[in-house]
Protein backbone atom coordinates (compact mmCIF):
# COMPACT_ATOMS: atom_id res chain seq x y z
CA UNK A 1 0.00 0.00 0.00
CA UNK A 2 1.34 3.40 -0.98
CA UNK A 3 1.74 5.99 1.71
CA UNK A 4 2.58 9.67 1.40
CA UNK A 5 4.01 12.39 3.58
CA UNK A 6 4.24 16.13 2.96
CA UNK A 7 7.32 17.75 4.52
CA UNK A 8 7.10 21.06 2.64
CA UNK A 9 7.83 24.05 4.82
CA UNK A 10 9.73 22.09 7.46
CA UNK A 11 13.31 23.11 8.31
CA UNK A 12 16.14 20.58 8.39
CA UNK A 13 16.50 18.13 9.98
CA UNK A 14 12.71 17.72 10.45
CA UNK A 15 11.97 16.43 6.90
CA UNK A 16 14.65 13.73 7.19
CA UNK A 17 13.49 12.72 10.69
CA UNK A 18 9.83 12.52 9.61
CA UNK A 19 10.62 10.41 6.54
CA UNK A 20 13.05 8.17 8.44
CA UNK A 21 10.43 7.46 11.13
CA UNK A 22 7.85 6.64 8.46
CA UNK A 23 10.24 4.26 6.66
CA UNK A 24 11.13 2.50 9.93
CA UNK A 25 7.39 2.04 10.56
CA UNK A 26 6.75 0.71 7.03
CA UNK A 27 9.74 -1.63 6.59
CA UNK A 28 8.75 -2.10 2.92
CA UNK A 29 6.42 -0.62 0.32
CA UNK A 30 6.25 2.76 -1.38
CA UNK A 31 6.39 6.16 0.30
CA UNK A 32 5.75 9.32 -1.71
CA UNK A 33 7.36 12.40 -0.17
CA UNK A 34 6.65 16.01 -1.16
CA UNK A 35 9.57 18.38 -0.48
CA UNK A 36 10.14 22.01 -1.39
CA UNK A 37 13.93 22.42 -1.12
CA UNK A 38 16.91 20.88 -2.85
CA UNK A 39 18.55 20.39 0.54
CA UNK A 40 15.66 18.30 1.85
CA UNK A 41 15.59 16.33 -1.41
CA UNK A 42 19.32 15.58 -1.17
CA UNK A 43 19.31 14.73 2.55
CA UNK A 44 16.25 12.46 2.35
CA UNK A 45 17.64 10.73 -0.75
CA UNK A 46 20.98 10.13 1.00
CA UNK A 47 19.33 8.77 4.16
CA UNK A 48 16.99 6.49 2.19
CA UNK A 49 19.68 5.03 -0.09
CA UNK A 50 22.00 4.50 2.88
CA UNK A 51 19.29 2.35 4.46
CA UNK A 52 18.67 0.25 1.33
CA UNK A 53 15.63 2.06 -0.09
CA UNK A 54 15.40 3.02 -3.77
CA UNK A 55 14.60 6.65 -4.56
CA UNK A 56 13.06 8.05 -7.73
CA UNK A 57 12.93 11.86 -7.99
CA UNK A 58 10.34 13.79 -9.99
CA UNK A 59 10.75 17.52 -10.26
CA UNK A 60 7.43 19.37 -10.13
CA UNK A 61 8.15 23.04 -10.70
CA UNK A 62 9.71 24.40 -7.51
CA UNK A 63 8.97 21.18 -5.62
CA UNK A 64 10.06 17.57 -5.74
CA UNK A 65 8.20 14.29 -5.40
CA UNK A 66 10.43 11.55 -4.00
CA UNK A 67 9.16 8.03 -4.56
CA UNK A 68 10.92 5.83 -2.03
CA UNK A 69 10.47 2.08 -2.37
CA UNK A 70 11.71 -1.28 -1.11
Amino acid sequence: MNQSIDVRGLSCPLPVVAVRNKLLEMKKGILEVLVDTGTSKDNITRMATNTDWKVEIKEEGEEYLLIISR
